[in-house]
């Protein structure tokens, strides 16, 4: 099952110790789906490396390699004495890193279809009907 932190902080991070997704790298996508989604803003302040591993009961060095790799890329400022903060700067990934996160998001998302019964045509009619109408929606 999942592992997720109670925060204080308004953006939750849960944990799939099940996917075969590294956990860095589950904290590091979840970062970027919450700004993407407008759940994260420029500013807002994340959990100290300390307090997440608490709250996600893993190790803090997990948590500083994600922040680091976050921080690398201009998503995360980290102020010493207040804290790590959702920085201002854009983050515009390359065409590698959006090819390997659709990949891992695809092979995900057919996993946990399979776990559920369903094959992948089955998967593939369903997504190619919102199709359109995500189109609509933009």
């Amino acid at each position: 099952m999942g592992r997720t932190p109670g925060s204080a902080y308004g953006f939750q991070l849960k944990l799939d110790l099940r996917s075969g997704v590294p956990v860095y790298r589950q904290i590091i996508d979840q970062v970027r789906g919450g700004i993407a989604a407008g759940t994260l803003a420029a500013g807002d302040q994340l959990p100290t490396v300390r307090q997440l591993a608490v709250d996600l009961a893993i190790n803090p060095n997990t948590v500083l390699r994600a922040y680091r790799e976050l921080e690398l890329g201009g998503t995360l400022e980290t102020h010493q004495g207040t804290g790590t903060f959702i920085g201002h700067k854009k983050t515009v990934r390359n065409s590698a890193e959006r090819e390997r996160q659709l990949a891992q998001l695809a092979n995900e998302f057919a996993a946990r279809a399979g776990a559920a019964g369903f094959t992948v045509d089955e998967l593939l009619d369903r997504l190619s009907e919102l199709g359109p109408q995500s189109k609509l929606r933009r």
